[in-house]
């Protein structure tokens, strides 16, 4: 009998941090594994005490890496309602305040055995490679994808000397994700470029709200009245995720929008300048703090606002899909995987999303098919991410490593380029000096003495690392 194929899925955050690089690739592993004809492992990374309180939310923390993953399991078994057949391991990682990052320490490609680096998937290649100093991604595993989840560039111009960061940025972002990648899917065009990349949302919506989805059709069919509330939006509270695009359309069109009602629901950073603003409106905008998208509060809601274009593809916004609702959202590449649906409807400019936003509030959400009901799920997503990496058709174990760490003897000038521009790299990301220089945790080029006790990392594992 043929051994598994074995995909490991890499990725820059976990539970509780409800980001998306925590939850997608966690539902991810879930999808990949549910067949059984695969073994998955998800690798994640693991906090010291000090880092978690800064990063989990409700002073949520975790005395070991065994409780933590009690915890992941916990949370997924309430909402996917079947035998989960993944594994999880931890790799070390700190969290980086300026960065609002987890950033991995040590050579996290070593976590997997080499006798099961099959197939690797790093979500977020760029975040997990700036850094990283170890065996080459692509001499590790013998297919390495990478999952473009950030549009760094867009929130880097935002920063101070914003152009000239974005600038190195996007070329540092292509020399890594080029040598240590041989497959790159960009979630939406709204995402940076890369030479052979493809463009496909390979995530899916949680469960839970397509039930709650089911729910509301039912109602509908009923004849009963399904959506008694109206408009809403939710978000992390900080200016670029959509709230001073919303802010501004509601200022400018007050007049036109007076039967407008809207509750926005988030924290962050912004918050206390976002109910400031709120205060200086005309109109009945109310804000509350954040809550979980799945709280029956939000099932009546009928239609959700979302003007944002700096999102990859908005989670929220295909959740509200899922749960039956009207999503008046901007035309914009981010919102391309939307637009099949038939209650997502897309403007172009202010006038048009006063016109979209009034007749949403006059109408009632369109009853989601089986098919779009189906698009929207993990499972149609899973399907997208396997044909488009070529996983969908019978795996080719012929298929290669790399001939070497860093220096290749191939006469291939292309591969001999990308070897050398792989040693150059290595090289850089191995002093301590030039890992500062491009932005590195101090001294994250091994794991120190807590991180190694608590991950219970051997003196063996060590002398590994550093060979």
């Amino acid at each position: 009998m043929d051994k598994k194929q074995h995909i490991a899925i890499f990725t820059t955050a976990s539970l509780p941090w409800l980001t998306g690089t925590a939850v997608n690739p966690l539902f991810r592993a879930v999808y990949l594994a549910k067949d059984g004809e695969r073994d998955v492992t998800l690798v994640i990374p693991w906090l010291t005490l000090e880092d978690q309180a800064l990063v989990y939310p409700n002073n949520a923390t975790f005395s070991s890496p065994s409780e933590h993953e009690k915890y992941i399991r916990q949370w997924l078994e309430e909402r996917v309602g079947f035998k989960l057949g993944f594994s999880i391991l931890f790799y070390p990682g700190k969290f980086s305040k300026d960065k609002r990052s987890i950033l991995a320490v040590g050579d996290i490609s070593e976590i997997i055995p080499d006798d099961e680096a099959d197939i690797a998937v790093l979500e977020e290649p760029e975040h997990l490679t700036w850094y990283h100093h170890g065996k080459r991604w692509k001499t590790k595993f013998r297919l390495v994808i990478g999952i473009i989840h950030t549009n760094y560039l867009e929130y880097v111009k935002r920063e101070k000397n914003g152009m000239l960061a974005s600038f190195l940025l996007k070329y540092l972002n292509n020399w890594v994700v080029g040598i240590y990648c041989h497959k790159v899917i960009r979630l939406s065009a709204a995402t940076q470029d890369y030479d052979g990349s493809i463009v496909c949302n390979v995530h899916g919506v949680n469960p839970k709200f397509l039930e709650i989805g089911k729910k509301k059709r039912e109602q509908q069919q009923n004849g009963d009245q399904a959506f008694t509330k109206g408009a809403y939006f939710i978000g992390k509270m900080i200016w670029s995720k959509g709230y001073k695009e919303l802010l501004q359309l509601l200022h400018d069109h007050q007049k036109e929008l007076t039967e407008l009602e809207a509750d926005l629901f988030g924290s962050g950073e912004d918050s206390d300048e976002v109910q400031e603003a709120v205060k200086k409106l005309e109109l009945a905008i109310r804000v509350h703090p954040a809550r979980d998208h799945a709280d029956p509060l939000f099932h009546d809601y009928k239609l959700f606002l979302n003007p944002s274009t700096t999102d990859v593809v908005c989670t929220t916004t295909a959740e509200a899909l899922a749960m039956g609702k009207i999503i008046v959202c901007a035309n914009h590449c981010s919102n391309d995987f939307f637009k099949q649906f038939t209650n997502c409807w897309t403007y172009d400019d202010s006038d048009e999303f006063v016109k979209l936003t009034l007749k949403a509030l006059a109408e009632e959400p369109a009853q989601l098919t089986d098919a779009e009901r189906h698009n929207l799920s993990w499972e149609a997503a899973t399907e997208r991410f396997l044909k488009a990496v070529d996983l969908d058709k019978p795996y080719d174990r012929t298929l290669s490593r790399s001939t070497s760490n860093y220096m290749s003897t191939s006469l291939n000038l292309q591969q001999t380029v990308e070897d050398a521009s792989a040693f150059v790299h290595h090289v850089a990301s191995g002093f301590e000096i030039s890992r500062r220089i491009f932005g590195a945790i101090p001294d994250s080029l091994q794991p120190d003495e807590q991180l190694r006790k608590e991950l219970g990392l051997t003196d063996a594992a060590r002398k590994q690392e550093k060979n």
